[in-house]
């Protein structure tokens, strides 16, 4: 895909990607939009169109199909490998050893992990161990994604190749719930318009090989509960998928990287992109691999991945290319901070609307009526939190794992 970068130097480092930062900044304001409560305000409008197309991108799809909010977590997970080269680059650069990276990837992935865990568990009375979460799935695929990173881009298409084969064979190969299966007992509803027949039913909500691992795995965390399955159908090994999604990404990013001209770079994300969308749709198509990102088959990594290079092509292009830094600005601030605003959006969003409404008055939020209260006032919350991501900024305070 890519001919070799230039070896980075300390006369000679790595420059910053700004497309990069705008992709990962327009991902984490779409991940901050929640906040706006976009589905409370179109259920006041349940005849109108348009809501409803607004409803369907900031929500996720009960199971099959895809969103835009859907293509949340692939992004974020496809720009970690993105980064990789410019990373390493970096540290090369600086005279840091293998041996150090190697180190340096491991404690990266373990704070990840453990940042995932510690977020999820704000606000209940235990530690919540899961590991669906996207830092908790990116944080276990690191460390593999970084040895990869360091080989030659034949050797990251053949892993590539058999993490995805071989974890369709995995699911293909382990066995349907038989006839008697109370579908219940997993929190699935056994007339769910979702369910699957055939030879796509393994990879059916809550009663596949994923969840069996969960029913396994997650009962050797200390809970008050024992774990029987997981509400949204989200699963720890998607973390193998997901390392795929960011093995697209390092491809992605060694492109980037390469001494190729900028237009043959564009181009060349816009057909691997073509040949992702193309190549997960067809198979789910026939039936050979559903594309469901809750559970992330492989058709959905080269599905949401194809979308993955052509966005990062259109930043590209508008950024890079076309100099539109100017226009990006805002949401370029937050991808430069992106671990910063997941935090800050986890942790103390209810603190900033009760403070809001405290200091503004609970009237204030009413100044478009009551429909678009919601929508309002999460709309000042983000503010707030942009006007602390900018002042970080213009003190070039970065928070970094």
């Amino acid at each position: 895909m890519s001919s070799p970068s230039p070896a980075p130097t300390a006369a000679n480092p790595p420059s910053r990607l700004l497309s990069l930062d705008t992709y990962r900044g327009f991902v984490m304001c779409l991940m901050a939009a929640e906040m706006l409560h976009w589905g409370r305000v179109a259920a006041k409008f349940p005849d109108s169109t348009l809501w409803k197309w607004i409803d369907h991108h900031t929500s996720h799809v009960a199971w099959y199909g895809c969103s835009l909010h859907d293509l949340i977590q692939p992004s974020f997970s496809f720009m970690v490998g993105v980064a990789l080269p410019y990373s390493i680059a970096s540290r090369v650069a600086k005279g840091q050893s293998t041996s150090q990276m190697t180190l340096h990837a491991l404690w990266r992935s373990l704070i990840l992990i453990l940042l995932g865990i510690f977020l999820r568990s704000v606000g209940r009375p235990e530690t919540n161990f899961t590991f669906e979460d996207t830092l908790t799935q990116i944080g276990l695929g690191y460390t593999a994604l970084f040895v990869l990173g360091l080989q030659s881009l034949r050797t990251q298409a053949i892993a590539l190749g058999v993490i995805l084969v071989g974890y369709w064979a995995a699911w293909a190969a382990y066995p349907l719930p038989g006839p008697d299966f109370d579908y219940s007992k997993v929190g699935v509803a056994a007339d769910w318009p979702h369910h699957a027949k055939g030879f796509a039913a393994h990879w059916n909500k809550n009663s596949n090989l994923g969840a069996a691992f969960d029913q396994w795995f997650l009962n050797l965390f200390p809970r008050s509960k024992p774990f029987v399955y997981n509400g949204g159908g989200y699963l720890t090994l998607s973390f193998i998928p997901t390392l795929g999604t960011m093995l697209l990404g390092l491809m992605a990013g060694h492109l980037l990287r390469s001494s190729r001209s900028a237009p043959e770079k564009l181009r060349t994300m816009l057909i691997a992109g073509a040949l992702g969308l193309a190549s997960g749709s067809l198979l789910d198509a026939l039936g050979i691999c559903p594309a469901v990102k809750k559970v992330w088959t492989p058709s959905w990594t080269l599905f949401s991945g194809g979308w993955c290079f052509l966005l990062m092509a259109f930043f590209y292009g508008l950024v890079d290319m076309a100099g539109f830094k100017k226009l990006t600005f805002p949401i370029m601030v937050v991808g430069m901070n992106s671990i910063a605003i997941y935090c800050l959006v986890h942790l103390i969003d209810g603190f900033i609307i009760s403070s809001l409404k405290t200091h503004l008055g609970k009237n204030f939020f009413l100044l478009f009526g009551s429909t678009f209260e919601p929508m309002f006032t999460g709309a000042c919350a983000l503010l707030v939190f942009w006007l602390i991501l900018f002042w970080m900024y213009r003190r070039k305070l970065f928070l970094r794992v």
